[in-house]
């Protein structure tokens, strides 16, 4: 059982990356998938998350309109794309599951990830 995210790099402000999260060994459209972030120095916090039922999605505030979630149930993968990067979304991103509905406590989660690593800077 395996949860992997990648896709991260160092790009400047204003540009785009897209975050993948891949599952291996169970299938991800049964669970929740939450991506949360953490800066050096700061708590982990939520960026978005996409729920199992329905695919609701949500997401943070700060970077509301710049992200987009979405599925790929062949490729058991989410995808998180990121537009207009700013410089404080530098930070390692993770991806964790959880059963049912989202949340945005990183505790409530089941299961992580490695992190990979999004550096925005001019």
């Amino acid at each position: 059982v395996q949860l992997q995210a990648s896709g991260g790099g160092s790009v400047q402000p204003g540009e785009s990356l897209r975050l993948s999260c891949v599952a291996s060994g169970f299938t991800l459209d049964y669970y929740a998938v939450g991506w949360f972030r953490q800066a050096p120095g700061k708590e982990r916090e939520g960026a978005s998350c996409i729920s199992s039922v329905g695919g609701s999605t949500t997401y943070a505030d700060s970077m509301k309109g710049r992200l987009t979630l979405s599925r790929d149930s062949a490729k058991n993968t989410v995808y998180l794309q990121m537009n207009s990067l700013k410089p404080e979304d530098t930070a390692v991103y993770f991806c964790g599951i959880m059963s049912g509905s989202c949340s945005g406590t990183w505790e409530m989660y089941d299961f992580w990830g490695r992190g990979t690593l999004v550096t925005v800077s001019s």
